[in-house]
């Protein structure tokens, strides 16, 4: 694997990349925007084996490869990275962070503040902060060896402005932010940075595709772009955190929505 330079920052195409969740929805555009700018991908999925592989196979065993691991499974974590690279012959050098537990995002269904139970905050925290947590320090051997470290995690801008109080998802989305911080000073020091890209509603996601037409408009007209992000757009900014153009930049949380509120 080529060394890293000085200043820590590896382009894109010399970048092996792990995107969890990447068998489908957002994480299926994650892995074609990293693999479309020749990085090596490996595509993490639970439940999305037919899915990922087809992805896979889009672009051939010398750049992607589908494996299977609950994040939440610390063993199961190692076992990935040792699988990617002994594939790629080299450590994973970026890790974006996009996996979900299962959740319904269903306005009318979500816990309210009367409802809402422990175990559902447990479980959101559990598959967004625990699963995070377990890649980033699966993923630090490899990346200190290297010079080179980008952790990339995937937000929300509901805690900014909660529209639809998601409680459970919301929090560990928000608690997510705060280890994003905590961990970019922390790994500052050893070349890793550590950032997070926060979108709204993309049109269109697995997540989205039952939202209506109304509504997707009425947040376009409500952003200074007149425009709902879509996926692309998404995959764009994270592009940025793992490229060396970002190579000053930790700590931060991008709002990726048009607009639509503020950081």
């Amino acid at each position: 694997m080529t060394a890293a330079r000085p200043d820590s920052a590896l382009p894109i195409s010399e970048q092996i990349v792990l995107i969890t969740g990447g068998g489908r929805g957002l994480g299926a555009r994650l892995v074609a925007a990293f693999a479309d700018q020749g990085a090596r991908v490996v595509i993490n999925y639970r439940s999305s084996a037919k899915a990922a592989q087809q992805l896979a196979d889009r672009y051939g065993a010398d750049r992607a490869l589908a494996v299977a691991a609950d994040v939440t499974d610390t063993a199961a974590v190692a076992t990935l990275f040792d699988t990617a690279a002994t594939h790629f012959g080299g450590p994973v050098t970026t890790v974006v962070n996009n996996a979900l537990p299962d959740f319904s995002f269903n306005g009318d269904a979500r816990a309210s503040a009367d409802e809402l139970t422990w175990a559902e905050l447990d479980q959101q925290l559990r598959g967004i902060l625990g699963g995070a947590l377990n890649t980033i320090q699966a993923a630090l051997p490899g990346m200190r060896a290297a010079g080179h470290g980008r952790i990339i995690n995937v937000g929300t801008n509901l805690f900014q402005n909660p529209v639809v109080p998601y409680h459970d998802y919301t929090a560990a989305k928000a608690a997510l932010l705060s280890l994003t911080r905590t961990m970019s000073a922390d790994l500052g020091p050893d070349g890793i940075a550590v950032n997070m890209v926060s979108g709204g509603l993309l049109r269109t996601t697995d997540a989205s595709a039952a939202t209506p037409d109304a509504v997707f408009d009425a947040i376009a007209q409500a952003t200074p772009l007149r425009s709902v992000t879509t996926p692309e757009e998404f995959a764009d900014a994270v592009l940025f955190f793992a490229s060396p153009w970002s190579r000053a930049v930790t700590g931060q949380n991008l709002v990726v929505d048009g607009g639509l509120v503020k950081d």
